[in-house]
């Protein structure tokens, strides 16, 4: 289901509960609305749709991927950038980092650990802020 993008910056600085088997309903949320929103996003957390649970999506080469109690548990590569969010207005500075591992359930809940970069890498640590209840 297309959900409404959330705005309020009082609840998108809560910190995500952890995800559980009974989100998996999230992913196609996130799917859905990340695809009514393809001109102008390239990922989001479930606290952007209302919903305050550790899940993200992001477009990977075409593709959406969602994980849930996502972390990141390797960083290299730090550089500073400007980043724009669907639920903020303008663009804010930030840091992030270009290779990243990520440990984290993917739509089956199984646990995987994957390594990413570049402009991927910076989506997910968007998103993962995001869960954190950090806004850039």
């Amino acid at each position: 289901m297309i959900r409404e993008i959330m705005h309020d910056e009082t609840f998108l600085s809560e910190v995500s509960a952890p995800a559980t088997v009974m989100d998996l309903y999230l992913a196609k949320d996130l799917k859905d609305t990340l695809m009514a929103h393809t001109d102008s996003c390239v990922g989001m957390a479930a606290n952007m749709i209302g919903i305050r649970k550790r899940a993200i999506i992001f477009a990977d080469d075409g593709t959406c991927r969602v994980m849930f109690n996502p972390e990141i548990v390797h960083a290299s590569g730090e550089y500073e950038t400007d980043e724009g969010c669907l639920s903020l207005t303008g663009e804010r500075h930030t840091r992030r980092f270009r290779k990243i591992t990520v440990k984290y359930r993917d739509e089956d809940f199984s646990e995987k650990v994957e390594r990413f970069r570049d402009f991927t890498a910076q989506i997910i640590q968007h998103e993962i802020d995001h869960t954190n209840g950090i806004l850039i």
